[in-house]
């Protein structure tokens, strides 16, 4: 569970920087995402080292060592080969989300499974690199509203795309199952709250952080987004602990 998580968060921050233009924002961002992609490939290393097949960890192992190089790259001027070291590290630990994945399910669920480790990452990525890029407009005030619309945007896309994957996932759940079940375990208790902490929440928090970032209240917007990072989190790690029971990818 720690493990999947991790990777979803590393591969989604990741993916967002490609949305990002590099001649507006300090490289410095761009060097904190690769230390915190490397931090986080370590947390899963360390989750699976002593149950995963050579070939993950090799993908793991190599992740690492590419957000190594990546964030001294960043620390260059002019980041030479900046844009190649995200995608080569995302795409390194995201092969090493899926084989993580395929490994533990059956190749009937895989489709599912993947569907929801991508928009899972979107969600998780764009959350956290709004919020982290919120921060950026406390040193540089003036700088164009742009990106954090565009993460804002993808931020609300991705809620909406994670909600379509887990009511494909309940639905296919009720197909064989009555809801009255959930009565006899913890999903009657977690379901509704995962619900509530998806939908409801997220969007509600990302308009109030868009009518935010519109006027350049930068600083409430990050506030905003501050709590929807909480919410992902926590909704992302309940729907970990729904995965057994069937009801969420």
């Amino acid at each position: 569970m720690l493990a999947v998580f991790a990777l979803r968060l590393a591969v989604g921050s990741l993916a967002c920087l490609l949305l990002l233009p590099h001649a507006v924002i300090n490289p410095r961002f761009f060097r904190t995402h690769f230390l915190t992609a490397l931090a986080l490939a370590g947390v899963a290393l360390a989750a699976v080292r002593e149950d995963a097949d050579w070939l993950p960890l090799t993908f793991l192992g190599t992740a690492m060592f590419l957000a190594f190089v990546g964030s001294m790259v960043w620390g260059l001027e002019g980041a030479p080969g900046g844009r190649t070291f995200v995608v080569s590290t995302t795409a390194s630990l995201a092969g090493a989300l899926v084989l993580l994945e395929t490994a533990t399910v059956d190749r009937s669920q895989w489709l599912g499974v993947l569907l929801g480790d991508a928009t899972s990452a979107a969600l998780l990525g764009a959350a956290l690199t709004a919020m982290l890029l919120g921060h950026s407009y406390l040193i540089a005030p003036t700088m164009s509203l742009t990106p954090l619309l565009r993460l804002l945007a993808v931020f609300a896309l991705a809620t909406v795309a994670r909600a379509a994957v887990e009511g494909c996932a309940l639905g296919n759940w009720t197909a064989t199952h009555s809801l009255v079940s959930l009565k006899e375990g913890e999903a009657a208790i977690l379901l509704p709250l995962r619900w509530l902490l998806l939908l409801p929440g997220l969007l509600g928090l990302n308009w109030m952080a868009w009518q935010s970032a519109r006027i350049r209240s930068t600083q409430s917007a990050t506030g905003i987004l501050y709590v929807a990072v909480i919410f992902c989190f926590l909704g992302e790690l309940l729907g970990q602990l729904l995965r057994e029971s069937g009801t969420t990818f």
